[in-house]
């Protein structure tokens, strides 16, 4: 059989090659000469001493590492033998500080305005220039500050309202927590905290509302670290009307009990308005016993009408503790001149009482 160009079938296949002989192992292999490995004098110096400076280049690195932990180690918590503070407590020391003077402000903004700016209420020296007395309590009291006022109560306080205080809902001690309708966040309400029980033997400065810069001024705190109340001595109540009746505020000695009031007797009347006396003289009969007709118009603001001649109360009547009227039966006092006083706000509401 042959094909259109006359060739035989077979020699259209691929020529064959005759077999080959595998390539000697010579030849993927470099000589001798250059396998052989032969460090000079100088090359091996050099290596020896690349490995020298490298173990003193690790050397010191460890020895700087060490440095460090060590320093470190004492820059937290403080060299021995109190050469240093601990760093944590030196930056706790400086945000109480902070807290402190932010506080400040804070109260002169918000508390002042009912207790003082001295937190004395009542006994502030001067009267607020507009709106008349002080009606809050005193804050600025040792006796209270040691354990009454401390910092959950406080906060409870500015966190309900006056109503925690005295159980009164209509207390003119507002809410301050936001949590609760306040203007006050958490934080404020933390640095107003920290204001009333900072210690009275540190000095702060007073820094500018808004700028928070130093304004040259300085103020101390009110708690008294070395203060220690008598011994027996009966803790303040939480309620400061309770103190107010017990002799703690302005009053002396306990309030007399409501007496009957003889309608035949010659009564005087002494009407509270705005933390004011609007009347500022009585006369009543000398050695004859006589009544004091007592309206008080701040709802919320507890007030009442005892007698004092010099610093000597000579008759303490109870506290309204709200809007109303009362009649005080006096016992006979001799001829004289008095002061009648409210015992809340004995700065404030008081005026001259004449016995003839």
């Amino acid at each position: 059989m042959t094909t259109p160009s006359g060739r035989e079938p077979e020699e259209r296949l691929p020529a064959r090659r005759p077999p080959s002989e595998p390539a000697p192992a010579d030849r993927f292999t470099s000589p001798p000469s250059t396998r052989s490995f032969q460090l000079s004098p100088e090359r091996a110096a050099q290596i020896v001493r690349q490995s020298s400076n490298a173990r003193w280049v690790g050397f010191l690195a460890v020895i700087v590492v060490v440095l460090f932990t060590i320093l470190y180690y004492f820059y937290e918590l403080g060299a021995p033998l109190g050469l240093t503070e601990p760093r944590l407590a030196v930056e706790d020391e400086r945000q109480q500080v902070v807290a402190v003077e932010r506080g400040y402000n804070l109260y002169q903004a918000n508390c002042a305005r009912c207790h003082g700016p001295n937190g004395l209420g009542p006994n502030e020296p001067e009267p607020p220039e507009a709106g008349g007395g002080y009606i809050g309590p005193a804050l600025n009291d040792q006796a209270k500050l040691f354990q009454h006022l401390n910092e959950d109560y406080l906060r409870n306080v500015l966190e309900v309202g006056g109503r925690y205080v005295c159980g009164n809902a209509r207390s003119q001690m507002p809410v301050w927590a936001d949590t609760n309708g306040g203007p006050l966040n958490y934080r404020q309400i933390e640095e107003l905290i920290a204001f009333l029980r900072a210690p009275s033997t540190e000095e702060y400065e007073v820094r500018d509302p808004e700028l928070n810069e130093p304004t040259g001024e300085h103020f101390n705190g009110w708690v008294d670290p070395s203060y220690r109340p008598e011994p027996g001595a009966t803790p303040y109540p939480d309620c400061y009307l309770d103190a107010l009746s017990a002799g703690g505020g302005g009053g002396g000695g306990n309030a007399s009990p409501a007496a009957s009031a003889d309608p035949n007797a010659q009564t005087g009347v002494v009407t509270a308005a705005n933390v004011e006396c609007t009347e500022d003289a009585l006369t009543a009969p000398a050695d004859t016993a006589f009544n004091i007709h007592f309206v008080n118009e701040d709802a919320g603001i507890p007030h009442d009408v005892d007698i004092r001649s010099g610093d000597e109360v000579r008759v303490d009547n109870e506290i309204l503790e709200d809007a109303g009227e009362a009649t005080y039966a006096i016992e006979p006092l001799p001829a004289g001149q008095y002061e009648f006083f409210c015992s809340v706000h004995p700065q404030q509401m008081v005026g001259t009482l004449t016995v003839e």
